[in-house]
């Protein structure tokens, strides 16, 4: 039987169809104005009247390795052509070649992987499991935090991405992050630490089982933890048998520098979070890490939880591809070696350009914020909203060739790790010219 190839689509009929047929998240419907995305490789996607952009966001701070690598495409098609699906109850080779190669780069004595499909679910299994261990119910997470979109883990959400969910979930208490919206850095240590300790106190460290948080915050403005926080929250959760659960589904697999971005503070969770960087997002994977305090409870008890398409064997074998390929070529390293080259540049913006506030960065997971005013910091763009400077500046980069992820009144600079030094400064300058847009609306 010959099968007759599709007709190649318009960009018109192809988003006609996207917006008669599909649903967008995180979108009002009648304001979705997408990128039509028709192929891509290394740092680099085009749409279908070939139209080239950077993508300066990795697709959703995910794509770590860059687009198209064929090494990973051909596991994928070699694993589907042998076995394209089992069950979770069954053992497969790729399952257990994929937790062994994790065991060699996860922190401390993470060593055991439960596997899921992404991030959220990952966090909600963390979860889980701390309650079933600890025996205890409440759990502490961040304001300035975004931990997944099911009901448990929007629930640990603290920004307002949870509002419409609310009352959601119970037992969750959340906590003011070091880094205070508007504020240009971070709470002393010392004061933060004493600030949670004080709130363990009151709500009981005997009813806590976990504290989860994103170790660098990232769609919240890249919020970098200043020396000694980490290792505070933990003295602290070691001290009041509360489990540490540190959420890497953005920040993991090369992203700050470092295979996990809890290695720059040299810190051990409990439990580590992962998806993303994991697979690259070839395909949906995620898991969560677990040390043996976790992993060895559920030797002779049962742990109620699981998934159909738990350690999906296509999906493992693409994670064996993409974390081989951040090995093989060196992708973790690179991240550190253009981390200097992307604080030149996020701080010659800031020289330059007077809407430009504070910047952050580690690795190749960067952040600027735009300002009106920066002697008072008042923002380009409220909380939790928008404005037509922000707009404009976003219409701006697309039209000079450049994706990435605005949030409010902050700008992402989250590259593939593949990118090269030339490429960085590409992307830079694009978004220097752009910012004479929001110039000229400081006041």
């Amino acid at each position: 039987m010959t099968v007759t190839p599709a007709a190649k689509l318009s960009t018109d009929e192809i988003l006609r169809l996207n917006r008669e047929y599909t649903f967008f998240s995180w979108s009002a419907q009648g304001k979705i104005n997408p990128i039509v995305i028709d192929r891509a490789e290394g740092v680099y996607f085009w749409d279908p009247d070939g139209k080239r952009y950077l993508d300066f966001n990795s697709q959703l701070m995910s794509v770590n390795i860059g687009h198209g690598d064929t090494r990973v495409a051909d596991a994928i098609a070699e694993q589907a052509h042998q076995l394209a699906f089992a069950a979770p109850q069954f053992a497969t080779e790729v399952r257990g070649r994929l937790g062994e190669l994790l065991s060699t780069v996860t922190p401390g004595d993470l060593n055991k992987f439960f596997f899921t499909l992404g991030g959220a679910e990952a966090n909600e299994n963390a979860l889980r499991m701390a309650r079933i261990v600890t025996g205890r119910q409440k759990v502490i997470s961040h304001h300035r935090s975004y931990h997944g979109a099911t009901a448990g883990a929007i629930s640990a959400t603290g920004d307002p991405r949870r509002w419409a969910s609310e009352p959601g979930v119970p037992g969750f208490i959340r906590v003011l992050d070091p880094w205070r919206w508007g504020k240009t850095e971070p709470e002393p240590v010392d004061e933060q630490l004493a600030y949670l300790e004080e709130v363990i106190q009151y709500e009981g460290p005997h009813t806590i089982a976990a504290f989860i948080l994103e170790t660098v915050t990232g769609t919240n403005g890249i919020l970098i933890p200043p020396d000694g926080y980490l290792q505070g929250v933990r003295e602290l959760c070691t001290r009041h048998g509360i489990m540490m659960i540190a959420d890497e589904v953005m920040a993991g697999f090369g992203r700050t520098g470092r295979w996990f971005a809890v290695d720059n503070w040299d810190v051990v969770p409990d439990m580590l979070t992962m998806a993303k960087g994991l697979t690259s997002s070839y395909l949906p994977l995620g898991a969560v890490a677990l040390s043996p305090t976790v992993a060895d409870y559920f030797t002779d008890k049962v742990y109620f939880g699981g998934l159909t398409y738990s350690s999906h064997p296509v999906s493992c074998a693409a994670a064996i591809a993409a974390v081989g390929v951040l090995r093989d070529d060196d992708l973790v390293g690179n991240a550190a070696r253009l981390g200097p080259v992307m604080d030149e540049e996020l701080n010659g913006l800031r020289e330059r350009h007077p809407s430009v506030g504070a910047v952050r960065n580690i690795g190749l997971f960067g952040c600027f914020e735009i300002v009106r005013n920066r002697e008072t910091n008042e923002l380009m763009a409220p909380f939790n909203g928008s404005s037509p400077e922000m707009t404009a500046f976003d219409a701006e980069l697309r039209a000079n060739g450049l994706y990435t992820m605005l949030h409010w009144n902050q700008v992402f600079t989250n590259p593939p790790l593949s990118i090269s030094e030339a490429q960085l400064r590409e992307g830079f300058a694009i978004i220097d010219r752009a910012l004479e847009v929001t110039d000229a609306a400081v006041s």
